[in-house]
């Protein structure tokens, strides 16, 4: 007996500490990640409603949120935290709008709104209140941030003390003998001999493998969940999210990487129907891993006849399609390839190549003309928006305009039903933003790639020039992004919009890539400050660690079922867990000198 009153005590006591404390103890309906509580406490003696919209959500129609009754009863709603919102009270009687307010909710947070008569007048007003303080929803993104930084330190000093301390010959050949001696060592040393020396630069150039291996870890990363943050998933819409920049990026880095083999290529005197071969081969390759892998996920269970997919979805298609059409450019710029001359013209590394420019012009020509003066039924022509209830709920229908519209022309209802706007937008047709149209301007974004390669070549032992040019095209590319969205989310010509691939997207995409490919350009290959750890390593291994995470993404120990689902920290957790396996993977394999190449 004297036991259980003990351990009633003990119980008793932990409560208290724990309401004292904010502990544990719940009040109110359960809250997941992203989400706040919200009360509405109605002193009035009518009834109310209560609506919100989402800042984000362009020109949206309000959704009803509450109804709350009269004399100080109550109602509470489960809002969601990602985006700023407005939410506005009005009479049900009077269907007058009693108070509106704009406001960013915090995670975990529990809020409350007193609707009641002002003192000063008899006009209603609405008094907010923090009931539980939310939670540092970025914490988790800071600790993760910071112990990345301590971890990118030590891959820099470690290696830099190591070959302090390795001056002599023979002390180095005591410290770094056989396979013991640092990879990174290596990388490093080549890097310096390559500045140092008289020497030509090798043909393998670090940056272009340091961009890919970037690319690919974002691009990992992101699709493990990016720790659950809106910034690292894709936009709703129009807009640019850490999500967005990935995949041209990757298309991007592609397109570099092909002019610089096949010009290798061809100084040791492959043919063009050799050169052709390995293009048709390329390309029977991707279409097989595209059928097979790309679309496959592991949810669906092990590999069976439904994982190869007897039918052909429209994503299979599409990647099919995107293969083809960058082939047959490829193929193009290869075919018309002529000799290198050096004119006096500062522009020659686009003159030279007029024939595939004026290709690339016929096909941004041809998204222009379908995009702004097809029709389509029961829609504006050159519509551009989500639909739902966007554009004030006008064009439910309407999702993606002419490129959604094509899409469902040839494939009818068998898209993917689950859009980046469906949650906010509220839409209800299948959209995929890997669609028909988008294709041309992935082509587009690949050929500027192509573009930053015959940079590379045509000034060779030119740093400054290739620099300068890689600035020229970036600040075109930039201004003319600008223009094309009037340097606003929803207001421009054309916004950008990942889901459309538009015009502005490509171009600031384009932008972004030649300032990224120039900065590791100068700080890699030109200065040798860094050797491009550890992103060269799922660089040089690109097709294994994209397909392996695709397949394996949710099996352990690259992921797990969560528990706590609550806050953002065991998310994080988990997609930088799975992303460090698969660099540490492609490492491995770096050692090993396994490369996979098609």
């Amino acid at each position: 007996m004297k036991s259980w009153r003990l351990l009633h005590a003990s119980l008793t006591l932990l409560i208290l500490v724990a309401r004292s404390c904010g502990g544990h103890i719940k009040h109110g309906p359960a809250l997941k990640m992203d989400q706040a509580l919200l009360k509405f406490v109605n002193q009035l003696t009518e009834e109310v409603q209560v609506f919100y919209t989402s800042d984000y959500c362009y020109k949206c129609v309000y959704q009803h949120l509450a109804t709350v009754k009269p004399s100080n009863n109550n109602a509470s709603a489960i809002i969601s935290t990602k985006f700023t919102l407005t939410v506005q009270v009005i009479s049900q009687s009077m269907n007058v709008t009693l108070c509106r307010w704009s406001q960013t909710y915090e995670e975990g947070g529990h809020y409350s709104v007193w609707i009641h008569v002002s003192e000063v007048g008899s006009n209603p007003s609405c008094t907010p209140a923090v009931d539980k303080t939310p939670n540092s929803q970025y914490l988790p993104l800071v600790a993760a941030a910071l112990l990345l930084a301590i971890i990118a330190l030590l891959f820099v000093l470690i290696p830099y003390i190591f070959r302090r301390r390795c001056t002599s010959k023979f002390i180095r050949t005591i410290c770094c003998q056989g396979s013991s001696y640092s990879v990174d060592n290596d990388i490093a040393l080549a890097s310096e001999t390559a500045h140092n020396t008289s020497k030509a630069k090798p043909p393998r150039l670090l940056s272009l493998d340091a961009f890919r291996g970037f690319a690919l870890t974002v691009m990992v990363f992101v699709n493990y969940g990016g720790g659950g943050y809106s910034f690292f998933q894709h936009a709703p819409w129009n807009g640019l999210t850490v999500a967005d920049l990935v995949m041209p990026w990757f298309v991007f880095i592609i397109g570099t990487s092909v002019v610089l083999a096949f010009s290798s290529m061809q100084r040791k005197g492959v043919s063009r129907l050799q050169l052709l071969q390995k293009i048709t081969w390329r390309t029977v390759v991707l279409l097989m891993l595209g059928f097979c892998f790309l679309n496959y996920s592991p949810k669906d269970g092990p590999l069976s006849k439904s994982s190869t997919r007897g039918r052909l979805t429209e994503a299979d298609w599409v990647h099919i399609l995107k293969a083809d059409t960058i082939s047959v450019v490829l193929t193009l710029s290869i075919t018309l390839l002529q000799e290198i001359h050096h004119w006096w013209n500062p522009a020659q590394d686009v003159f030279l190549y007029w024939p595939q420019w004026l290709i690339i012009i016929l096909l941004e020509t041809l998204w222009l003309c379908i995009t702004f003066l097809m029709p389509v039924p029961n829609c504006p022509t050159g519509y551009l928006g989500a639909g739902g209830i966007g554009d004030n709920g006008l064009y439910p229908n309407c999702t993606g305009g002419a490129a959604g519209y094509i899409d469902k022309w040839m494939f009818g209802d068998n898209m993917f039903r689950y859009p980046t706007c469906k949650e906010l937008y509220q839409t209800t047709q299948p959209f995929d933003p890997e669609g028909v149209l988008g294709t041309i301007n992935s082509v587009v974004m690949g050929f500027m790639g192509m573009q930053a390669g015959k940079i590379i070549i045509f000034y060779k032992k030119m740093n400054i020039h290739i620099l300068c040019r890689f600035l020229v095209w970036a600040v075109f590319l930039g201004i003319s992004a600008a223009i094309l969205s009037k340097c606003t989310r929803d207001g421009g010509f054309i916004p950008v919009n990942k889901n459309l691939w538009s015009l502005s997207y490509v171009m600031c995409m384009g932008c972004f890539s030649f300032l990224l490919l120039g900065a590791m350009y100068f700080v890699i290959d030109m200065k040798g400050w860094w050797a491009g750890q550890p992103f060269i390593y799922p660089g040089m291994n690109s097709i294994f660690v994209y397909v392996g995470h695709s397949l394996m993404g949710f099996y352990f120990p690259f992921s797990w079922e969560m528990r706590f689902q609550e806050s953002h920290w065991e998310f994080l957790l988990q997609s930088l867990w799975g992303t460090s396996l698969w660099v540490l993977i492609a490492y491995l394999l770096y050692r090993k000198k396994f490369f996979l190449k098609i």
